[in-house]
């Protein structure tokens, strides 16, 4: 009777050594599509993809994440402080024009 052995895939530790190092070190890709009419400049956009760890992004200056109200809920307060601060002042602004008139 020949003996079976259970054959285990390397291609899955591979692929998540190799999404450990591009996360560690960082990607980017670039690239720009640009549409002219007889040399007149139509439309350009650019495209930059940065795929890096969070740390990594952190350590390069990235954090753009921290600030968007959509994605942090202490960004979100700190624009509903501002926001607050901002209607307290006009609120003020516009008491002291009623009781001067």
């Amino acid at each position: 009777m020949a003996e079976q052995r259970m054959m285990h895939p390397t291609a899955a530790s591979n692929l998540a050594d190799i999404l450990e190092k591009v996360l560690d070190k960082g990607i980017v890709i670039a690239g720009d599509i640009k549409i002219q009419i007889a040399d007149i400049d139509l439309l350009t956009i650019k495209i930059r993809l940065l795929v890096a760890s969070v740390d990594k992004a952190m350590e390069m200056g990235i954090n753009w994440w921290q600030t968007d109200s959509f994605l942090s809920s202490k960004a979100k307060e700190a624009e509903i402080e501002k926001e607050n601060t901002e209607l307290k002042k006009r609120l003020g602004k516009l008491e002291e024009k009623i009781k001067s008139e």
